[in-house]
């Protein structure tokens, strides 16, 4: 069966000053998988997502979704950027406003809808995060792992094609940390495609399509998950996953 090439990165770079944080990295994403991106802090895992997202511009390379390349300078990265969801490591939830004014808050302003037009959308959304009963809380009122639901619903609300993780529960505490990766399967269990930095090593072995360990900018060794945490080649790849596992 043939997989659709969703998203692929060809030859990417990424400087800032004199340091390359993203060293030519190629990688492709098929339609409907799950990719985890591991590697230590530093080995330009969170950069490679926001040049993906076009938080960052890069040097080189190509970003190509369904086959165009949206890294090109001259296109308008707005509409694009609509297409890529992003939730990072802290929540970044508007203190003033409940669970559902800051899901709201994108499709009002940006698709012009109204909130008359959204909330069976949104509140079946809750609730199919277990969130229902918080949806007139404010954040101060929520738990870090619901913050991070609530922060992957507003995402979601903007009916991205792709969705991008960036270490989404290193900020919780450990008994939060299982809501929120909850999340994440029932994501790829209704085939969203996603690309997830994570720390969290059993997840992405036991869900990840496909895995690749970054080291100082490249991806060093890229496999199933059974062939990384099973069998690595590269002896980087031993030597990180030894320090960790």
């Amino acid at each position: 069966m043939q997989t659709h090439e969703k998203l692929k990165l060809v030859g990417l770079r990424k400087s800032f000053g004199e340091h390359e944080v993203c060293r030519g990295i190629d990688l492709t994403v098929a339609e409907g998988s799950m990719v985890c991106l591991i590697g230590a802090s530093g080995s330009g895992k969170s950069t490679l997502l926001r040049c993906i997202n076009l938080l960052e511009p890069i040097d080189s390379g190509q970003i190509l979704l369904d086959g165009f390349d949206i890294a090109d300078p001259e296109i308008d990265p707005l509409p694009l950027r609509r297409r890529i969801g992003m939730v990072f490591q802290s929540y970044n939830l508007f203190p003033h406003m409940t669970a559902i004014e800051n899901v709201m808050l994108a499709p009002r302003r940006v698709h012009r809808r109204s909130r008359a037009e959204l909330r069976d959308e949104i509140t079946a959304m809750f609730e199919r995060f277990g969130l229902k009963s918080h949806i007139g809380h404010y954040p101060d009122q929520l738990s870090g792992g619901q913050q991070q639901r609530v922060a992957i619903i507003r995402a979601l609300a903007m009916k991205p094609e792709i969705m991008l993780f960036d270490e989404v529960t290193s900020a919780l505490d450990p008994e939060m940390v299982g809501e929120v990766l909850d999340v994440v399967r029932q994501l790829k269990s209704q085939r969203m495609t996603m690309v997830l930095a994570t720390h969290e090593m059993s997840f992405a072995r036991e869900a990840a399509d496909w895995v690749c360990f970054l080291d100082k900018g490249v991806i060093a060794e890229a496999g199933p998950p059974a062939q990384i945490f099973g069998n690595p080649k590269e002896a980087r790849t031993r030597e990180f996953l030894s320090r960790i596992l």
